[in-house]
């Protein structure tokens, strides 16, 4: 073999390197779901859900929104049907990320009265926090009705018991942080996603110090981020942090 095809040779080895880095790099960059589909761009997914909403809205006069019942926490309650956006039509296809073709997020509106934004569910946070909602429900009704409530961690709100549940503790990673959640419970027995830490890391992203003492800081999330904090308590500002509440949530 000649030295030139020697040379040749080595560059396109160290070419196909380079490539197989990027490659494994740019899946790092990425979650999990991300990459399960496709790294498909959040943004533009929104985007077009977005122009479909406000086609629909244009000329039905009402929002493709799924039924619900008035008790459904807030940003639970405007999931949208988006099979009346395909047979509008005002979407061509669901996007990949949507639940209902495969992916890990449910389509949810915000500010529905006053001007309706697209947002999402993570799915995955969702159905865990669903599934320990039905093992704390077994729990009650095995126990005379009480709560396997751990230390406090809100007003009325405490860490769910694990050890009282016979599981190991579980945690849910953060949409807002990619950093790992707890969970926690009220005295009735509704479980929730601890979004305290996102909340406050928000805010300090912001430069907000304080906040009223009744508003309800989830807002910050909502506002700076793709996502909604789908099964979760109100958190108000108490003792300088945010605090989760069981009140109206």
């Amino acid at each position: 073999m000649d030295k030139a095809w020697r040379n040749l040779l080595g560059r396109l080895a160290g070419l196909i390197a380079v490539a197989m880095l990027l490659t494994v790099a740019a899946g790092c960059m990425y979650p999990k779901e991300m990459r399960k589909e496709n790294q498909t761009n959040v943004s533009d997914s929104l985007m077009l859900v977005q122009n479909a909403v406000n086609q629909y809205k244009e000329k039905t006069g009402v929002l493709p929104i799924k039924n619900s019942v008035s008790d459904t926490p807030l940003y639970e309650k405007y999931v949208l049907d988006l099979k009346k956006l395909i047979q509008g039509p005002y979407l061509g296809q669901i996007p990949t990320i949507a639940f209902e073709n495969g992916g890990s997020y449910l389509f949810v509106l915000v500010n529905p009265e006053q001007k309706p934004e697209v947002k999402l569910i993570d799915v995955i946070a969702y159905q865990k926090t669903g599934d320990l909602q039905k093992r704390v429900d077994s729990y009650k009704t095995a126990n005379n009705g009480a709560v396997p409530t751990g230390e406090p961690a809100g007003q009325d709100v405490f860490r769910l018991d694990f050890t009282k549940l016979g599981i190991k503790a579980e945690q849910v990673q953060s949409v807002y942080s990619r950093q790992y959640a707890g969970f926690v419970i009220d005295k009735q027995g509704t479980v929730a996603v601890d979004y305290a830490a996102d909340i406050m890391q928000a805010m300090q992203r912001k430069g907000i110090k304080s906040a009223d003492a009744g508003s309800d800081l989830r807002e910050v999330l909502v506002t700076e981020s793709p996502f909604v904090p789908a099964k979760s308590f109100p958190y108000y500002w108490v003792n300088n942090e945010p605090q989760a509440s069981s009140a109206a949530h």
